[in-house]
């Protein structure tokens, strides 16, 4: 065991490393001073993150209990002020138009960097599975980048890979505020993993990265409230502080992907007006949390996921006004992502390409900047889609919405769509491959032609667990009990058995994981995030 003293801190206070110092790289990521500075924040802002999780349960109760999600009254004046904005965006984040998404896996970054997108958004959270050895080696990933200096030998394919002449932009997505970092502890308690996350990646890289004038770029993920986003602030405020650095070095876009965030965009801006840059739309994980936030009011109960797309009216009416609100402020407006991949059968790539054609078009005509693709076959094709509604600009923060009010009852309107035997089996089964790989370190999985992350799997629980809990009844007159589940399951676990193999079958971990989500699709406490019971099987 590792003991580091970190500045000023008293000695109860001292973080313990328990994970494994295996190489001189990780003692260099994990040195004194940087696990000094990752010591002071932990100090500093433990305890206030503790307390605002415990404020998430204390809402979600009141909504369990029949309340709503609403905007604010006691926050009425910040929205009616028309005169505030942000601090005005630096150059190199004002052209965003395509970004692609990963995991901080080496070569995966080398190729995402390669990808012509203007930015890459190396994912320690939802995109990576938070192994130790994953969290500790995409920091080393992401220094190297940096640096300039980071290459990759495949043996398998006996091919290198190292960084074209004009990578894209890096910005690192540290994990959410729920998730807890088990091989750093204080106190005998996991410390929180966004500020290992945070803290390293600012340590190793803030120099490096001002020597080519840029600042820290960061995607917060699953704000759900302006206090959360107050948080982030103050820790953005304390690390430039700490490093004498000026405020607005570290810049961030904040990911509304919670239906309760959606209510409070412009208090979002408005307490991280020194550092935010843009609000993304997280649109799969706003889709579990509007099934998470909602999970006992039966009357906004969703159809199957795969019918539940940016065209529906509350998704579109979300877009809307997440555009409208940031342009007002002098922020970004981020699109979503599209997960597909490329396929090799000629009709099937054809409505691939279609489906992406469409999706962006949409984007950019609500006014979106931006928008993430999942695969580097997709740049082009998304950033021409937003070429020809931009007409050679790089972004149009100049876009103004229609002047028509997106009113709660819209935002909280539940769609249409089929609930049928079909789409579970298919839920069950992504949700399997994904979780199953997920516990075995990967957290970036395609599936059945998508790129997906433990968003997928979100959905596939919530929406099942929903239909159970409220004895949904099916499009063929079947209702949908845990008793019907749990035999769905497991012929779906011998599909997948016949689908991969015997062999790989085996040398997985299917069985397990069916177990898994069983228990988490029918437990009668909704657990919050998969992940959280999932962490221990890592």
């Amino acid at each position: 065991m590792t003991v580091i003293e970190g500045t000023k801190i008293a000695p109860a206070n001292q973080l313990n490393i328990i994970g494994s110092i295996c190489n001189s790289d990780y003692e260099s990521i994990l040195s004194k001073e940087a696990l000094a500075f990752l010591n002071a924040l932990v100090n500093q802002f433990g305890s206030r993150r503790d307390a605002l999780l415990k404020q998430r349960e204390i809402k979600q109760a009141a909504f369990d209990a029949g309340e709503l999600p609403d905007f604010r009254t006691d926050t009425q004046s910040i929205r009616d002020d028309k005169n505030w904005r942000v601090r005005p965006i630096p150059e190199p984040l004002l052209d965003r138009r395509v970004e692609i998404t990963g995991p901080v896996d080496r070569k995966m970054v080398i190729n995402a960097l390669n990808s012509g997108a203007k930015v890459f958004m190396c994912c320690f959270e939802d995109a990576s599975a938070p192994t130790w050895s994953n969290m500790v080696d995409g920091q080393i990933n992401l220094r190297d980048a940096n640096q300039g200096t980071i290459s990759h030998y495949d043996e398998n394919k006996d091919k290198h890979y190292t960084l074209n002449a004009n990578p894209a932009l890096l910005i690192a997505r540290p994990r959410g505020l729920h998730l807890p970092e088990k091989s750093i502890l204080i106190n005998g308690q996991p410390i929180a993993g966004c500020l290992m996350d945070f803290a390293l990646y600012f340590f190793h890289n803030y120099q490096s990265r001002a020597d080519r004038g840029l600042g820290v770029y960061y995607y917060i993920p699953k704000l759900e409230s302006m206090e959360e986003a107050k948080w982030w602030d103050d820790v953005f405020s304390f690390t430039e502080n700490y490093f004498s650095v000026p405020t607005g070095a570290i810049r961030a876009t904040v990911l509304i992907e919670t239906l309760p965030a959606v209510f409070q965009m412009d208090e979002i801006l408005y307490a991280m007006k020194d550092h935010i840059v843009a609000m993304n739309c997280g649109r799969w994980d706003y889709i579990f949390s509007y099934i998470k936030t909602l999970k006992n009011h039966k009357d906004r109960i969703l159809p199957d996921r795969h019918g539940v797309g940016m065209d529906k009216a509350f998704l579109n009416a979300y877009s809307q006004l997440l555009v409208k609100t940031c342009h007002a402020r002098g922020a970004l407006a981020m699109g979503g992502m599209s997960a597909f991949i490329p396929a090799k059968d000629p009709q099937e790539m054809a409505r691939v390409t279609a489906k992406v054609i469409e999706d962006k078009q949409r984007e950019s005509q609500n006014g979106h900047d931006g928008t993430w693709v999942a695969h580097p076959a997709l740049v082009d094709l998304a950033m021409s889609t937003f070429d020809k509604h931009l007409g050679g600009k790089t972004n149009q923060l100049d876009f103004v919405s229609p002047d028509t009010e997106i009113t709660a009852e819209t935002l909280l309107k539940p769609c249409d769509g089929t609930r049928d035997e079909a789409g579970v089996r298919k839920n069950i089964r992504i949700a399997l491959y994904y979780i199953e790989a997920w516990i075995q370190g990967y957290g970036c999985v395609p599936i059945y032609g998508l790129m997906e992350d433990a968003a997928t799997a979100e959905i596939s629980r919530a929406n099942i667990w929903q239909w159970i809990h409220h004895g949904v009844t099916l499009d063929d007159g079947q209702v949908f009990t845990a008793e019907l589940f749990h035999t769905w399951l497991y012929e779906e676990l011998s599909t997948i058995q016949q689908e991969v193999g015997d062999t790989r079958y085996f040398a997985g971990r299917f069985d397990e994981t069916a177990d898994l989500f069983y228990e988490l699709s029918t437990s009668k406490q909704f657990a919050s995030f998969l992940t959280l019971p999932s962490y221990s099987l890592l």
